[in-house]
């Protein structure tokens, strides 16, 4: 600590460049932080995903639909638990731009799988008791300015109108929050008897399944029963871990998890030249006052750390700056809830943040404390004359 002024006289020796190396500095742990908070947006359904879940869909494409009545003879496949259904409902809200998942699910059925949906009993028995009832997650009632008791038209699409109405019309009875901080609170939810009576096409029709294993570790060999049991039929399935069909949702969009590591890379490439030229410079303009603090007694490795605290300090102040503004920024809210389903800093992100900063300060400055801890005093100190 005692040496702290000595580091602090350092930079303050060029002022606008150690100014401008720690904005550089200070914007490129920015971006890091929101990369890192867009990526866990994208990749949030793999992360949360049911380890004892499966999906089962059509073997063609996700879009085309199964038999309701598959339901059962799953079920009856040894290792299953219990099986729910989803459709894609595919409602659009006073706008085509008002995107947020809706579709039809068997209440019951559908809490118990799905525990990370907290919803209140209250509210429960209200859905279970309400033929047009529905369920929507906090982040899209917020988003709506939607309350208990509220009547909200979609229309759809996909299924057209419901017999008999113009539009689909829903009464919200419940409010779900997330058990955990990274659970999509975007969707809403209907029942699916409701559904079945109402729409005029492809009646007994489902869009997906998902299955409730007694053993995660059997997984793969229970979806291959899965599989097997439609095979060579109209409608052949495909079974995958929950993860690996959200995964492939993201996929869509591409590979997000290698595209932000060719972004951060690229930065921080940049920064670290930027930050080795600054400390560079400075180690070549001060040679001399090197060479003095040699002479009065400070050996090599001391000096090498000198140099090594000086880039430390711009980099680790820098992006912690810059981690903990972005930080406050992602916390006010998610600007886009209708692209990103879930908006929040992983605490991981901000360990590998600082880490980050401190290896880049120690980067940076490794060639010049290097080449100040071999100044010899006598040609630093000619420097003098």
């Amino acid at each position: 600590m005692k040496f702290l002024p000595l580091v602090w006289a350092g930079l303050k020796r060029r002022k606008l460049r150690t100014t401008l190396t720690f904005l550089s500095v200070f914007v490129a742990f920015m971006l890091f932080a929101f990369l890192g908070a867009i990526k866990e947006a994208f990749l949030a359904g793999v992360t949360m995903a049911g380890q004892d879940r499966l999906i089962t869909r059509h073997k063609v494409s996700l879009i085309q639909t199964l038999p309701q009545s598959y339901k059962a003879r799953i079920k009856g496949i040894n290792g299953v638990v219990d099986v729910c259904h989803h459709t894609w409902f595919g409602g659009i809200y006073q706008d085509p731009k008002n995107f947020f998942p809706n579709m039809p699910v068997e209440p019951e059925v559908f809490l118990e799988m799905f525990p990370e949906f907290v919803l209140k009993d209250s509210e429960k028995k209200a859905w279970l008791s309400t033929r047009t009832g529905a369920i929507v997650g906090r982040v899209t009632a917020d988003r709506f300015k939607w309350k208990i008791g509220d009547r909200i038209p979609l229309q759809s699409p996909i299924w057209g109108q419901p017999a008999g109405q113009t539009q689909w019309e829903f009464e919200i009875t419940g409010i779900y929050e997330g058990a955990k901080k990274g659970t999509d609170t975007n969707g809403f939810f209907f029942r699916y008897d409701y559904f079945e009576e109402a729409r005029q096409k492809e009646k007994g029709q489902v869009g997906w399944f998902a299955v409730k294993i007694a053993d995660p570790d059997k997984s793969a060999d229970i979806a291959v029963k899965i599989d097997a049991e439609f095979a060579n039929s109209p409608y052949e399935t495909k079974t995958e871990p929950e993860g690996a069909f959200a995964a492939g949702f993201a996929q869509q969009v591409g590979d997000i998890a290698s595209i932000v590591m060719a972004v951060v890379g690229a930065v921080f490439f940049t920064i670290l030249l930027v930050a080795g030229n600054t400390m560079a410079q400075s180690v070549r303009e001060r040679t001399a006052e090197l060479g003095v603090l040699k002479a009065l007694g400070f050996t090599n490795l001391r000096v090498m750390v000198l140099v090594l605290l000086e880039s430390c300090f711009i980099a680790v102040l820098g992006g912690l700056g810059g981690l903990g503004v972005s930080w406050l920024i992602i916390a006010s809210g998610n600007p886009v809830p209708s692209l990103l389903p879930v908006f929040y800093l992983p605490s991981l992100t901000l360990v590998e943040g600082a880490l980050l900063a401190v290896a880049l300060g120690i980067a940076a400055g490794l060639l010049p404390a290097w080449q100040a801890m071999r100044l010899s005093i006598s040609s630093a100190l000619r420097r003098v004359a």
